[in-house]
């Protein structure tokens, strides 16, 4: 009877239920938050469904070496299912640089070229980013754990471009990694929401019904050219970059060629597909409880906000600065469209514009700088990774 009870005392054990703790299922519950936001709100759903199912996973009592343990291939181990994914796309910087491969080749850029001022709001935006540097470091002072390297990563968020931090983070803070891709993720999906009242608070109703004229067509040669143009400015002035603008232009030049469709189809669809899928499943990884539940992360989470809020906030204040000397006016809706959520931000200035006035159509003229943010947030992590690694 003994040895009965001695078993069934033993199984229980065993169970995820005993071994559960407060932390972990914290951690589910945000997980289940995250799978809500995507499937009910669809908020940004090929990110944050993986995300949250990954974050579920790794939260499982217990079930820590079947899923998040890492390869160690001199020590003979062969890591789990999630570890495999995150050791060999995340922390070798492959997946943020196949991610930027498939957008450079769904992007066009003609709406830049037709318009070049609009670049100035794509960098407005990016200056969240080297403001919340500054704030990680003050709270570095104040008592945090957050050096240069980390300061950086975390400003990084400001650009809401999950590939960039991603690619950033893994670089200067890998131990952040987690909360900072978590956090500029719940940005980009959290766009609709967080933007607009920051649009209306800085716009007038008159100027949000701006409209602003037709662009003009953008030829070949120049969508050609420019790819070419881009990668060799980086590699002259800012090498740390090129890995992100390289990938980045590889796909659209693929896409402008014409010449490989086959090649662009795939980075479009099935290469991106694949590599979000492994991306979030493996982002979520990081999402432990016993490494995500800490001041830090509160502190991570908080800055990255307020980065997103200014980068938003300063795109709106130069289209309206810009309207001051330009005779050709600009709504200072699309200002906002400088963070790089592609296409999201583009998206909400035109919902925001056409709120004012039905028949403003913003959203060409807003992928100005929402692609001139893409490229600038590259940018910046280039000039992050030389001055803090």
């Amino acid at each position: 009877m003994n040895n009965i009870s001695d078993s069934l005392k033993m199984l229980w054990e065993q169970t995820g239920i005993y071994q559960l703790t407060l932390g972990q299922f914290v951690m589910m519950l945000v997980g289940c938050l995250l799978l809500f936001l995507a499937i009910r709100k669809k908020f940004e759903p090929l990110l944050l469904v993986p995300i949250g199912f990954g974050c579920i996973l790794t939260n499982i009592p217990g079930a820590e070496g079947f899923m998040t343990a890492e390869p160690n291939p001199a020590e003979g181990e062969l890591g789990s299912f999630l570890g495999i994914i995150y050791y060999y796309g995340v922390k070798s910087g492959l997946f943020p640089l196949l991610i930027f491969m498939g957008v450079g080749a769904m992007t066009d850029f003609g709406p830049l070229l037709a318009n070049p001022k609009t670049a100035l709001l794509g960098a407005a935006a990016q200056f969240g980013i080297f403001a919340t540097l500054l704030g990680a470091l003050l709270l570095g002072k104040m008592g945090m754990d957050f050096d240069l390297a980390d300061a950086g990563a975390i400003g990084i968020i400001g650009g809401a471009d999950g590939p960039t931090s991603i690619f950033t983070a893994r670089l200067l803070a890998p131990d952040l990694l987690g909360p900072i891709a978590v956090a500029a993720y719940s940005y980009m999906a959290l766009v609709p929401i967080i933007q607009p009242p920051i649009m209306r608070l800085l716009t007038s109703k008159e100027e949000r019904q701006i409209e602003m004229k037709q662009l003009r067509p953008v030829s070949k040669i120049e969508k050609l050219i420019f790819p070419i143009a881009t990668v060799a400015l980086c590699a002259m002035l800012l090498p740390d970059a090129c890995p992100l603008i390289g990938s980045l232009m590889f796909g659209n030049l693929a896409k402008e060629s014409g010449v490989v469709d086959r090649l662009s189809d795939t980075m479009q669809n099935s290469l991106i597909n694949i590599v979000t899928i492994m991306l979030g499943l493996s982002v979520g990884m990081k999402l432990a409880a016993d490494k995500f539940l800490n001041l830090e992360t509160i502190g991570i989470l908080v800055l990255g906000l307020l980065a997103f809020s200014i980068g938003t906030a300063t795109g709106v204040l130069l289209a309206r600065l810009m309207n001051v000397f330009s005779k050709d006016k600009i709504n200072p809706l699309i200002g906002s469209a400088g963070v790089s959520a592609v296409p999201m931000a583009a998206r909400v200035s035109n919902k925001v514009g056409q709120d004012a006035n039905p028949h403003n159509m913003l959203l060409m003229h807003a992928m100005g700088p929402n692609v001139a943010g893409v490229i600038g947030s590259a940018v910046a992590a280039g000039v992050l990774i030389s001055l803090c690694k």
